[in-house]
């Protein structure tokens, strides 16, 4: 059994990292029938759903005596999850910011891969671990599942790149930078890996929350720092921008255009993003506490998995078929070579399982 009395089934904790990915990697969709909202409108109204109404929401339904919960929290870890959270929504900002200059593929590949591979390999690595848990039964297959991910994210990133060079040939380049494109996915990548400290930094926590009969939901008493955080963070930049752009207006009427456009819409489709996205936190929580002595690498794990999904579900949509034949085929060969790096990672938390329940 783990520390937290939840029994570790790596199969099940990657089937709920399956779901949440899904959530996560579709959470977007709504955006395209948002009428008459500027971004800032529109990103602050599911931020508010997905990183401070619903986590607290969770929390409320899913922790036996939250109040005495957060009573006995150490201050310590409330805080250090809420800053590094705040750190976490910066990145997500700069991901914004970045697709307007190298495009969604690019943006993309470089900051879920960066945020994959740092995200997963630096907690273990700055808690001292690491060295240790690379010698264990499993490990060798981790590490290959780890570079081969890394891989399949890269090839996934070029294949989107030729599909925006085919759907926009002779449109010419619009904002095009790379310089500034690669500098905000590279700060992208390192502060969403962030997230993953956040959590770690509210496990004590979690701790506490398992002490009051948690269970498998321990981990919901932790979003309510590091997602609030994150809150914070874009609320200041959309506040600025609704200030820039004077858009302030928009939350309580929209302005005259020519599509049909209607308000309650607009607010359920934003809720239903902000679920979505929510979804992906929730999800990842249940996998992450049965995935046993391998339990760092759910990040990995979780970022594969979105990336694998979202494209996927392009291909599904034939949203790739007016490009050429070889970038159709790139895309096959990248999610091809992330379900192997799933798969890879899947049987090395196995055989981690195995010989830890060996032992004991």
């Amino acid at each position: 059994m783990l520390p937290n009395s939840v029994a570790s089934n790596p199969f099940l904790g990657i089937f709920m990292h399956s779901i949440g990915a899904f959530f996560a990697a579709t959470c977007y969709t709504p955006q395209k029938r948002v009428r008459q909202w500027s971004w800032q409108t529109y990103w602050l109204t599911q931020a508010a759903f997905c990183w401070f109404l619903l986590p607290i929401a969770g929390a409320l339904l899913t922790i036996p005596d939250l109040a005495a919960v957060l009573r006995e929290a150490p201050r310590s870890a409330m805080s250090a999850s809420f800053f590094l959270g705040a750190a976490y929504g910066i990145g997500g900002t700069a991901f914004g910011v970045a697709i307007r200059y190298i495009g969604y593929s690019l943006t993309y590949a470089i900051a879920v891969g960066l945020s994959s591979v740092l995200g997963t390999l630096i907690p273990p690595l700055v808690k001292g671990t690491l060295g240790a848990t690379l010698h264990k039964p499993g490990a060798g297959w981790i590490g290959t599942g780890i570079f081969v991910g890394a891989l399949g994210i890269t090839i996934a990133g070029w294949a989107g790149r030729l599909k925006e060079k085919d759907l926009v040939a002779g449109k010419g380049r619009g904002e095009f930078s790379l310089v500034k494109g690669l500098a905000l996915s590279l700060l992208a990548g390192v502060l969403s890996a962030v997230y993953g400290f956040a959590l770690e930094a509210g496990e004590p926590i979690a701790d506490i929350a398992s002490a009051h009969g948690a269970g498998v939901f321990r981990g919901n008493v932790t979003y309510i720092f590091a997602n609030t955080g994150a809150f914070l963070t874009t609320t200041l930049y959309c506040l600025y921008l609704h200030k820039k752009h004077r858009t302030f207006g928009e939350l309580v009427r929209l302005p005259a255009g020519p599509e049909k456009a209607r308000l309650s819409v607009n607010y359920a489709l934003a809720a239903l993003t902000g679920a979505l996205w929510y979804g992906q936190f929730f999800f990842y929580n249940l996998g992450h506490v049965r995935m046993g002595p391998y339990k760092f690498t759910s990040w990995a794990i979780h970022m594969l998995m979105l990336v694998m999904f979202s494209n996927l579900v392009g291909v599904v949509l034939r949203e790739w078929r007016e490009c050429r034949r070889s970038t159709r085929l790139t895309i096959r060969l990248a999610l091809a070579v992330l379900v192997g790096a799933v798969m890879l990672l899947t049987y090395g938390n196995y055989l981690g399982d195995l010989a830890a329940k060996a032992v004991h």
